[in-house]
Parts: C-alpha cells; sequence; structure tokens
C-alpha cells in the first residue's frame, strides 16, 4: 500500500477511534475506550511507517486537517453536534492549507 493511502487509512480510523471515545461516554462504557486505544495504537505504528516516505510536516498538516474536517462531519452526522457556517469556513482553510502544503513539497 502506498504511503498516502496508508496515511488516509489512519485518518479514518483516528476519526473512527474518536468517536468511539464519544461513545465511552468518559470511560462509563469501558468497551469503547478500550477498542479506542487500541485503534490509536494502530494509527500511530502505521503514521510511524508513513513518515519514512512522506515528510513529517505534510503528512502531520493532512492527518490533522483531514481529521478535524472529518470528526466536524462525524459529530454532526452521528452525535448531533452543530455545525456553523463560520466553523464549515475554517475547516475549509485548513484542508486548503493541507493541500498547499502537499502540493509544494517534493517527494522525500
Amino acid at each position: 500500500m502506498s504511503a498516502w493511502a496508508t496515511l488516509a487509512c489512519c485518518i479514518v480510523a483516528e476519526v473512527i477511534a474518536t468517536s468511539l471515545l464519544t461513545r465511552s461516554e468518559g470511560f462509563a462504557r469501558l468497551e469503547y475506550g478500550l477498542l479506542s486505544f487500541v485503534i490509536l495504537g494502530g494509527c500511530f505504528w502505521a503514521l510511524s511507517q508513513v513518515l519514512t516516505r512522506i515528510p513529517m510536516g505534510v503528512a502531520y498538516a493532512i492527518w490533522s486537517g483531514a481529521g478535524i474536517a472529518l470528526i466536524c462531519v462525524a459529530g454532526w452526522l452521528f452525535f448531533r453536534q452543530p455545525l456553523t457556517t463560520m466553523q464549515v469556513l475554517c475547516i475549509a482553510l485548513a484542508i486548503v492549507g493541507s493541500i498547499g502544503l502537499s502540493l509544494s513539497t517534493n517527494p522525500a
């Protein structure tokens, strides 16, 4: 699998893990919290592999920008959390910044 595909999988898995933390209700539902830790551990291991092929700043910018966007959408869709127009615009700026970093960086 390419480094970019692995990074994408990491981002999706991190959003799932964060959603599971919400489901754990502050670890009152332990199984969700523990599953979240397992998924996050896998994400960080996979990210360590990605960082051998994608520059750290670029990988982290994409991870955080896409993660912010996806977790906000997941919160809105699955947890009925509000998402204002201003929040959507700020998320779009984070995504544009991530794309700009990616496009302006030479491959490792």
